[in-house]
This record gives structure tokens, C-alpha cells and sequence, in this order.
């Protein structure tokens, strides 16, 4: 059972060092609000001119559309950012320390188990 527990963890730490994840952390914190799906990102600036694809997804570019939707402050979607940078960096930094510990025998805290298998 442990070398089978040691196979897997070596695979799936290896496996998850080489992908490389970009997060459009704009996007995921927009979604919080409104209770997600209530935003769009404008086409044309308000000139008429057309915005290009790659400059459209801005805060200074979302349109809403759903009813009774709100775009909130650019402060509160630049704190829910911090929010999930944090988060994440975290879940990063337990899952260091996890492999660390598990190489030295030491047993794991509850957020390195969660970063290192999900459960």
C-alpha cells in the first residue's frame, strides 16, 4: 500500500509541477457577484469605435446582462483578486510544505492534504 501511495504521489506531483495554469482571476471574481453569469464584455468604446479582442476583457469594459445586476467597484473586484491570489498561493505554499513533510516522514496538516490530493 505505501509504495503504491508513493507511485501515485510521485506521479501526480510531478504531473501537476509541469502543467502551467494562467488564471483570468478578473473573470473569476467577477462571477461571485450577482450570483454569477450576469456580465458581458463590451464590443465597441463609446464612440462606436471597436475595441480589440485583446483589450476588451478590462473592468473598464464589462457590460451587464442579466436583470437586476449591478457591475460592482472596481475596489471590491480588485479585493476579491487579492482574495483568490491569496487563496491560491496558499493552497501553493501548503502543498510545498505537504511534499517537504512527506519526504521527511512528518505528518500533514488538514491544508496540505486538501492541496496535495484534493480531499
Amino acid at each position: 500500500m505505501e509504495i503504491v501511495l508513493q507511485i501515485w504521489l510521485t506521479h501526480n506531483l510531478l504531473e501537476s509541477g509541469t502543467r502551467k495554469m494562467d488564471k483570468d482571476y478578473l473573470q473569476l471574481a467577477l462571477a461571485t457577484f450577482n450570483g454569477g453569469n450576469w456580465y458581458g464584455w463590451k464590443t465597441h468604446d463609446s464612440d462606436g469605435n471597436k475595441i480589440p479582442n485583446a483589450d476588451r476583457m478590462t473592468y473598464a469594459n464589462v457590460k451587464v446582462i442579466k436583470d437586476g445586476a449591478s457591475i460592482p467597484s472596481e475596489a471590491d473586484v480588485n479585493a476579491k483578486i487579492q482574495e483568490l491570489k491569496d487563496a491560491d498561493t496558499a493552497k501553493a505554499n501548503a502543498k510545498t510544505s505537504g511534499k517537504a513533510k512527506l519526504k521527511a516522514g512528518e505528518a500533514l496538516t488538514d491544508a496540505e492534504i486538501e492541496a496535495l490530493f484534493g480531499v
